[in-house]
């Protein structure tokens, strides 16, 4: 089986503008005739047994002025469509989302494998930090970026932690499509022992208002 089919191509720089044109006939997956945009001419492409039929395939392309106009309409697109594109692909910008996962340890008391959980930012680059009551720590295991098969990314940050009352830690995040960074908080738990004195402390008072609400009434029925 034997398979023809055209191809166009249009590389583009940092910008967005247009470096080039390809208009390629193509045979059983092997260029046979490319157009020349600045001559606005085909030439044969393929210098092995098959250069004679590329020659005569080209001088009968070039006498059609349909297909010279074809690939001259495929290189205006080009122009026109390319900063569009490029804009809505490239040049986007979309926000992260942040969330912490916390993973106690077994055996080890209070400690805790906290997971920062960054996805779908675009473009790749981000940094993503660690926060202890406000200051900067190690920045722990970074996974590598891996894309999520939308034209965003996703990545994750990990730190052990021994955690306790009253501390604090923060994955901060920074990305071009932010006006700020980015943070999400993570505390622990009171403490068993510490729940047990709440709940005390808690009732206590109860008591003493209910003791004290009853003497206000009797002193205020004598």
């Amino acid at each position: 089986a034997f398979l023809v089919h055209v191809a166009s191509s249009c590389p583009l720089a940092a910008n967005g503008s247009a470096l080039a044109f390809g208009f390629t006939l193509i045979f059983n997956k092997n260029p046979l005739v490319c157009y020349n945009p600045d001559a606005r001419h085909f030439i044969p492409c393929d210098w092995g047994l098959l250069h004679g039929v590329a020659g005569l395939v080209a001088t009968f392309l070039n006498n059609d002025t349909a297909w010279v106009q074809r690939a001259e309409d495929r290189r205006q697109a080009c122009r026109d469509l390319a900063t569009h594109f490029w804009a809505s692909t490239a040049l986007r910008r979309t926000p992260p989302q942040v969330r912490i996962v916390p993973v106690p340890l077994p055996n080890t008391p209070n400690a805790v494998l906290l997971t920062c959980h960054v996805w779908g930012f675009y473009p790749p680059e981000v940094t993503v930090l660690w926060l202890h009551n406000g200051d900067m720590v190690a920045t722990g295991d970074t996974t590598k970026l891996l894309p999520n098969g939308d034209w965003t990314y996703q990545t994750q940050v990990t730190l052990m932690v021994t955690a306790k009352a009253g501390d604090t830690f923060t994955c901060f995040v920074q990305h071009a499509s932010l006006d700020r960074s980015l943070q999400e908080d993570w505390g622990p738990g009171l403490s068993l022992g510490l729940m047990v004195k709440v709940v005390m402390a808690a009732v206590i008072m109860t008591l003493g208002l209910v003791v004290f609400a009853a003497g206000t009434f009797i002193y205020c029925r004598q």
